[in-house]
């Protein structure tokens, strides 16, 4: 067997597959390329004996979604889109391609840069790479926070109507069953309340002793005034607590 073959096939293979895992290659010093470097080795010689493959890294699939157009000159956003297309072939991490992509919007990037090694580029560009992906893993980690909040909110918010009894279309009722008055001027809204083709804004007014309810229906827009009852308001302020 020819060890140095089998040496070289194991460099390519401890490249690429870093290459594959991070978007570029560490240093030949590092323990992590070493410890791969030894894997490879090892896997080569057990699965391949004295014959020995050619490696060959497969060219990265280019992004499927649409590259946003570059900033420049007619002739740069030509060669730099070019270029872009080119780089971004020899790139196999997705999440690298997206980085170069979004923070190299101006073509002369692309064309200052078209002569240096793919590799040697994404190294230079490791700090601020590890940068990008830490701000989207914490932009991530907090949009999915929010949403579980808001899923609990929600949860703990239909719990307390369903425990005190309040749905819509009670409150509709108990709407059309108060005595109606003479409006009187608005001042807080307490809730708005949609049942089937009607809806209701109901709010306080000057008139401590009354409610002003403005409703929409298949008649039109009309408004009146109920009693101000005190139940009927806090029912009203619970519904409304609505995240």
């Amino acid at each position: 067997m020819d060890v140095n073959a089998l040496r070289e096939a194991a460099i390519e293979a401890a490249n690429r597959a870093l290459y594959e895992k991070h978007g570029f290659v560490p240093s030949e010093d590092s323990d992590e390329w070493e410890e791969e470097y030894r894997r490879q080795f090892v896997a080569l010689k057990q699965r391949y004996g004295s014959e020995l493959p050619t490696a060959q890294r497969p060219a990265a699939a280019a992004s499927r979604q649409p590259l946003p157009e570059l900033r420049g000159t007619p002739e740069e956003q030509r060669w730099g889109n070019s270029i872009r297309e080119e780089r971004l072939r020899e790139i196999p991490n997705e999440a690298v391609r997206s980085f170069v992509v979004q923070t190299w919007p101006r073509a002369k990037q692309w064309v200052d840069t078209r002569d240096v090694p793919t590799a040697t580029l994404l190294q230079r560009l490791k700090p601020q790479y590890d940068d990008w992906r830490k701000k989207r893993t914490e932009a991530a980690e907090a949009k999915k926070a929010e949403a579980q909040k808001k899923t609990a909110e929600t949860a703990a918010y239909r719990r307390k109507l369903r425990e005190a009894r309040i749905t819509p279309e009670g409150l509709v009722e108990l709407v059309d069953a108060s005595e109606r008055f003479e409006v009187a001027p608005l001042t807080t809204k307490l809730a708005d309340i949609e049942v089937a083709d009607r809806h209701l804004r109901i709010f306080e007014t000057s008139d401590p002793n009354l409610l002003l309810v403005k409703e929409k229906d298949l008649r039109g827009n009309h408004e009146y005034a109920i009693e101000r009852d005190e139940g009927l308001v806090g029912d009203l302020k619970l519904y409304a607590q609505a995240p």
